[in-house]
C-alpha cells in the first residue's frame, strides 16, 4: 500500500495507537490489504465483536457509507493510508465511533443525502475527520480557548506534562504522516480537575460517547477549539525555540481581535 513506508511510529501522536498499527503495518507489508489486516487485528486483539472491516467494494453504488455501516455493521475500506487510519480509530474509540456513526445514520434517514450535510452531520464529520479530544488543566484550556498562544505554550509550558492529546481523526493521522506547521486539529478540551473523567481506554471512550461534549446539540454548535498540533511540546523539535510560535498564519489571533485591528484607522 503506497503510503505505509511513511509512517514513523515513534510519532508522539501515534502513541496511543501505536501498538495495534505496527500489528496492522505489518500485515499490509506482507501483503494483506488494509481490511483483512485490521480485521486479522482487531480478532487476535478480541476487539469491535460483531463488526467486521470488508473491502470498498462491498459498499453497494449508490448508497450511503454512514447508513451502510450502521445497518450492516461492516465497514467498508480501502487500501490507502485515509482508510488505514480509519481504521486504527475504530478499533481505540469503537463506542465513540458507534456512536457518531449512529447520529450520521439517523441525520440520513431525516433528511436523506444532499449536496450538503447539514449542521450536525458537518460538525461530526470535523470530529471524525480531524479532531482531537485535549485532556489538560483548566488553565491550558481557557488560554486555548481564548488563542492566548504564547501563555499557553510558553509561559504555562510547565503543565502540558499534566495534559494529553488523543487524536480521534483519521485525516489528522494521515496529516501528520508528512508533519507540517499549520497542521490543525479541531479539539474538544476537558479540564482534567472535572469530576469523574478517566484519564484513558475503554472506560473514557465510553464516558467521551455519553457525555455531553458528544452530544447532537453540543455537536452542531461545533464547539472545537483549534490547536496547531505540532505547537504541543515534545511533539516537534523546532517548537522548543520560542520564536516558532511567532507565526501568526498559524498560530491566529481571536477573530474578535482580528476584526478590530481590521476596523482601526490610522492617525
Amino acid at each position: 500500500m503506497a503510503g505505509i513506508w511513511q509512517i514513523d511510529w515513534s510519532a508522539p501522536w501515534l502513541a496511543g495507537v501505536r501498538a495495534l498499527g505496527q500489528q496492522a503495518d505489518a500485515l499490509v507489508r506482507q501483503g494483506h490489504g488494509v481490511a483483512r489486516a485490521l480485521q486479522q487485528v482487531a480478532d487476535a486483539r478480541g476487539l469491535l465483536a460483531g463488526w467486521e472491516f470488508v473491502p470498498q467494494g462491498a459498499l453497494p453504488p449508490g448508497q450511503a457509507y454512514e447508513a451502510f455501516i450502521r445497518a450492516e455493521r461492516r465497514i467498508p475500506t480501502r487500501d490507502n493510508l485515509h482508510d488505514f487510519f480509519n481504521g486504527l480509530i475504530w478499533l481505540h474509540w469503537p463506542v465513540l465511533k458507534q456512536h457518531l456513526n449512529a447520529m450520521q445514520a439517523a441525520a440520513i434517514v431525516q433528511q436523506g443525502v444532499g449536496a450538503q450535510r447539514g449542521p450536525l452531520r458537518d460538525a461530526i464529520t470535523v470530529l471524525d475527520e480531524n479532531g482531537a479530544l485535549l485532556l489538560a488543566p483548566q488553565r491550558l484550556c481557557e488560554a486555548l480557548r481564548h488563542r492566548r498562544w504564547h501563555a499557553l505554550f510558553v509561559e504555562l509550558r510547565p503543565l502540558w506534562a499534566q495534559a494529553c492529546v488523543l487524536p480521534i481523526g483519521h485525516a489528522l493521522l494521515e496529516k501528520l504522516v508528512a508533519p507540517r506547521k499549520p497542521i490543525t486539529a479541531h479539539v474538544i478540551c476537558v479540564a482534567r480537575e472535572a469530576a469523574g473523567v478517566p484519564q484513558e481506554g475503554a472506560a473514557l471512550d465510553a464516558w467521551l460517547s455519553a457525555s455531553a461534549h458528544a452530544g447532537a446539540c453540543n455537536l452542531a454548535a461545533k464547539p472545537y477549539l483549534p490547536l496547531p498540533v505540532l505547537g504541543i511540546p515534545g511533539w516537534w523539535p523546532e517548537n522548543e525555540n520560542f520564536s516558532f510560535y511567532d507565526d501568526s498564519l498559524v498560530f491566529r489571533a481571536p477573530r474578535t481581535t482580528q476584526a478590530a485591528q481590521q476596523t482601526v484607522q490610522p492617525a
